[in-house]
Order: C-alpha cells, then structure tokens, then sequence
C-alpha cells in the first residue's frame, strides 16, 4: 500500500506522467457523457422495466457500462471490436502472411489493428441491426422509417467506433491499455447502481449473506493479486564468453513465466462469445416461426446466467481461451533460441530444441492452473448466489477480475513511466 501511495505521490509530481492521468481522466469524462445520449426513438421507461426484469441483460449492461440500459449511442459497446480481434487472432494462425505482419514489430501490428477496426464496422452494423430486430419484437421501439432504420444502425455503429477511437487515443497517450482501461471504466461506474439496489431488498434475514458475499469479494481479490503476481522461475545460466582482453557472461538469472500469462483477455474473449446464445435465444422467442420459437426457448432455458450449460460453456471458453492466448504471446521456440543465441542454458536441459521443449512442458502445467483459476473466477457470481441467496449483486466475479487485473496493470504502467524518466531513487 505504501508503494502504491509512494507511485501515486510521484505521479502528481511528474509534469509528463501527471499529463497522461489528465488525458485519462478527460477520456473517462467524455466516455460518461455519451454513456448517458440515448438514441433516438426508444422507449426508456420499456427498456428499464425490461432490464430490471431480465436478469441477464442486467449483466450485459454492467458489461457496456450502463450505456444498454440508457441504450446510449455506445450501446453496442466494444463487442463488435473484440469480437473482430478475436478473428484476426485466429487468422493469424491460419494465413502465414499475416503471422509474419504480426512480426515485423510496431509497424506491424499497427497494420493488423487497422484490418481490425475496418472488420469492427461490418460487425457493428450487423449487432446494431440485430439489437433493432431484437428491441422491435419486444416492443421498445417502434416500427420506423426506412431513413429512421438507416440512422439507427449508423449511430450504434457509429457510437462503437467513436470507442473504439477513444481506447487508442488512451492507449497512446494516456497510461496502460486504453481498451481494458475503457471496459473498466465501464464495470466500476455501474458498481453503485448494483449496490444499491442491493440495499433496497436488505433485511436482516439476508444481511448475514450479504457479509458472507462481502467476505467472498475480498478472498476473490486477494486471490486474483496473488495468481496474477505468482510466477515459475526458470533458472538460466551465461556461460563465460572471451572477447579479446575481456570476458562477459559467467552470470545466473532466470525466466519468470507467469502463472496467467494471458491476464484479463480470456474472460474478455469469453464473454464476448457466450452472451451470444442468449441474445439468439431471446430473439428466437418472438418469431412466429414455431420452429425458431422453440429453439430460442429452449436457448434461454439453458443458457442463462444461472443455467449449468451456459456456466459450464462460460468456464470451458475461458480455459480454452487461456491456451490459447497464451500460445499466442509466449512462444518457447522463440525463447529458446534467444537463450541459446546469448551463450545461455536451463542447468541439465540441452540448449535449442530440448530447451523448448522443457519451456512448453511447464507452460502447459502452469497454464492449466491459472485457466482453471479464471474459469472459477468466471462462473463465481452463479457459485456465490447458490450460497448466500443474494440476487442482486451483478458484479461478479469476471468485473472483479477486471478491475483488480487492469488496477494492477495500470500501476505497473505508471511506475515504468516514472522509471524510464530516470529519476534516480524515485520509487523509494
């Protein structure tokens, strides 16, 4: 706590770091005002009592940062942008083109974040026609005009991309990663509407579960720091190089791999992907297609947020998603190579091929724990309602990983700021 204070205090004191936390600040501010535009031709007062009758929309919203339930012009939120970089992600790893554009450093990811937001727009605009459709057969909103369609879709559309817009200026001039930073955003600004609609069904019957979901929180947080800092070290071992009068190496470091080396991006992904049964379920249920209606009630019977097939869904994707992910930016080959290229080796593990080997041989292990760790994180609000009876408290597991996850990130943001301006004994 004392260092975090400390990195706080010398943040502030920092003219260029303390001009990020502004620029942050300022995107925050502007993201909160747009939250709160509705767009044009939605009945507010239907689409609350919907929200407040529907327990997973009321999820969804926390998601998207209340900008659903307001039905803002962000109420697509960033899906269509995460969904989209879900798919270049598995591109990636069909197409060999664009694995080696993913290589070529800076330049290249930016190329691959443009393909991104170029493939965001479509999505976007097929979400925003599915959330009329959706809204139309629930009669929130009225038949409209083809224009009035047309200006529907643009806006929502339009909305996400403005988001979109705001995460990379974050990103590039704020502090940590301007997407999560935004989703973040988003899950605290609605942690005071679940709070209280919490108080207004407290009673003393339910106040001792109230106290056991407070006590489960703060074990789930002081469980998400611990995962998110524990680490394997690898020991690795320079061997003693002479170059002329002079020899270099002869040093024992090591290599920590962490025990989520994926963060908080499988349960993003996660999300992403298993909300969207529900939302075909749902509408499913008003076609007048007996066919379609049966499926989407069946859809919504078992893929609810409290239905086992939608929890255990929710808890395979994000122990999929970890794997993978985690392929993704941890490469062993790679590592290898750079280890053996520098004169190093793991002590009795051959350098190259073997060293790779062993590399892949403990990432899988540790992977598997810390996959394990986010999928219980993940299907935590379902577990904790099944032991305290407490209904009303939305945030759950997955928004607190989110927050505790992108805190720490930020904070480790900010200190290699203050790092890299060299201060000498700054942090102390």
């Amino acid at each position: 706590m004392n260092n975090i204070l400390a990195i706080f205090r010398n943040s502030i004191k920092s003219k260029e770091v303390r001009r990020k936390l502004l620029f942050t600040a300022l995107i925050f501010l502007v993201f909160r005002i747009f939250a709160h535009i509705p767009v044009a031709g939605v009945d507010l007062h239907q689409l609350k009592a919907l929200f407040a009758q529907n327990q997973f929309l009321g999820l969804l919203d926390i998601f998207s940062g209340g900008t659903l339930a307001n039905f803002s012009v962000m109420a697509l939120g960033l899906n269509p942008y995460i969904n989209a970089s879900i798919i270049f992600t598995l591109l990636n790893m069909v197409f060999p083109k664009l694995e080696e554009l993913s290589k070529e450093g800076e330049a290249g990811r930016q190329k691959i974040n443009q393909y991104t937001r170029m493939l965001t727009v479509p999505l976007a605009l097929l979400q925003a026609i599915g959330m009329y459709a959706l809204l139309k057969n629930q009669n929130i909103i009225s038949t409209l005009s083809p224009v009035s369609i047309v200006s529907f879709v643009v806006t929502m559309t339009a909305g996400t991309m403005l988001l979109v817009w705001l995460g990379e200026m974050l990103t590039e001039k704020g502090v940590g990663n301007g997407i999560s930073l935004l989703i973040f955003a988003g899950i605290v600004s609605r942690i005071p509407v679940a709070f209280s609609q919490t108080a207004t069904t407290l009673n003393a019957a339910n106040f001792s579960n109230i106290l056991i979901f407070s006590g489960l929180g703060l074990f789930v947080i002081a469980s998400i720091v611990v995962i998110n800092e524990a680490t394997r070290k690898i020991p690795i071992v320079y061997a003693k190089q002479a170059r002329g009068n002079k020899t270099y190496g002869g040093t024992q470091t090591h290599l920590p791999l962490r025990l989520n080396q994926a963060g908080v991006i499988p349960i993003i992904f996660a999300v992403s992907l298993v909300l969207l049964p529900s939302l075909l379920g749902n509408y499913f249920v008003a076609s007048r297609n007996s066919i379609l209606h049966n499926l989407g009630t069946f859809i919504s019977i078992n893929f609810n947020p409290q239905g086992l097939w939608y929890n255990l869904l929710y808890f395979v994707l994000v122990i999929g998603f970890t794997y993978f992910y985690t392929a993704v930016v941890f490469n062993p080959k790679k590592i290898s190579e750079e280890i053996q290229k520098y004169g190093g080796f793991i002590p009795g593990v051959r350098p190259g091929t073997a060293t790779a080997a062993y590399l892949n041989y403990i990432l899988t292990r540790i992977t598997l724990c810390g996959a394990i760790f986010l999928g219980l994180i993940a299907i935590f609000p379902t577990l904790a309602r099944s032991l305290t009876n407490v209904q009303n408290l939305l945030l759950g597991g997955t928004g607190i990983l989110i927050v505790v996850s992108v805190v720490l990130e930020t904070i480790k943001a900010i200190e290699a700021q203050l790092v890299m301006r060299n201060y000498e004994g700054f942090l102390r």
